[in-house]
């Protein structure tokens, strides 16, 4: 398998160290003619960085549509009409399916959690007041002490301290830029679950959640019928009803899938089950749905 316009300084690499055998990614494009699938990274081709070489492609080779980002932040899909034949997204129904994150059975028992000092906290960095995210925060706000973090706010943290500074809090704003069918994201499953405090969640409903982690794992802002309601359960939680959050810690970890190359190497994971002949000759109309 080549790679094609991928993330910058992706190098190439075998697949063992993820536990996937015989799979080779590389970058050398001299390789197109040659390789049993390619796949695109839609932000170089959405930039227009990188363009599709649709007169050097083989009959028959497979290319594979890839990108982690939401439909509010995909443009162009318009120009890749009838030309993918996979896709790899977070989407759950993805011919490659590929989440930010997943529960995996834990070995040994659960760590302490980190020890609490505040309430509530969110980072930020791209604030847009359309946004559904920021008119929820604002509504909350008038009612409860939320510290914020991030470029947004102006209070920045570097990347190791953003784990280390939301685990001191006891709950964790997860509210994604859009809201979209299965779009969960690091906001989620790092920021939250893997920093050890209780994701109160803004996204798709709360089924959706529940498809990948238990439901007394997290708050969900719809379960409340105003932000009021909200602030209440969450400034009023005693010890023991915060406990129960994280039950879920006795027998699962939080694994994060953030690596690009894990991404690509899960291609050839599902390669044998992958439907052949298959196009997307709508691929907007079936991502923006």
């Amino acid at each position: 398998m080549t790679h094609a316009d991928q993330p910058p300084e992706l190098p190439g690499d075998t697949c063992t160290h993820y536990g996937v055998a015989r799979c080779l990614l590389s970058t050398n494009r001299s390789l197109l003619p040659t390789a049993h699938v390619v796949v695109f990274h839609h932000r170089e081709l959405q930039t227009r960085r990188a363009h599709l070489p649709l007169a050097q492609r083989p009959r028959g080779q497979p290319w594979v549509w890839a990108s982690m980002e939401s439909p509010s932040h995909t443009h162009g899909l318009h120009r890749l009409r009838g030309i993918f034949n996979w896709v790899l997204s977070y989407r759950s129904d993805s011919d490659i399916f590929v989440p930010y994150g997943r529960l995996e059975p834990r070995s040994g028992p659960a760590p302490p959690l980190p020890p609490k000092s505040h309430l509530a906290a969110w980072v930020v960095s791209n604030f847009q007041e359309r946004q559904q995210r920021a008119q929820v925060y604002w509504q909350l706000a008038r009612h409860l002490r939320v510290d914020v973090f991030g470029r947004a706010s102006g209070r920045p943290l570097c990347s190791d301290c953003l784990v280390p500074t939301v685990a001191r809090y006891h709950f964790y704003l997860s509210f994604e830029n859009s809201q979209h069918r299965d779009y969960i994201t690091e906001k989620f499953w790092r920021n939250a679950l893997w920093a050890g405090t209780v994701p109160v969640v803004l996204g798709p409903p709360r089924a959706t959640y529940e498809a990948f982690v238990p439901p007394d794992a997290f708050v969900h802002v719809d379960d409340f019928s105003s932000t009021r309601e909200l602030a209440e359960f969450l400034s009023s939680m005693n010890e023991s009803r915060y406990r129960g959050f994280f039950a879920w810690r006795e027998q699962l970890r939080v694994r994060l899938l953030t690596d690009w190359r894990e991404r690509f190497c899960t291609i050839c994971a599902r390669y044998p089950y992958l439907p052949r002949g298959q196009v997307y000759e709508d691929l907007e109309g079936w991502f923006q749905a």
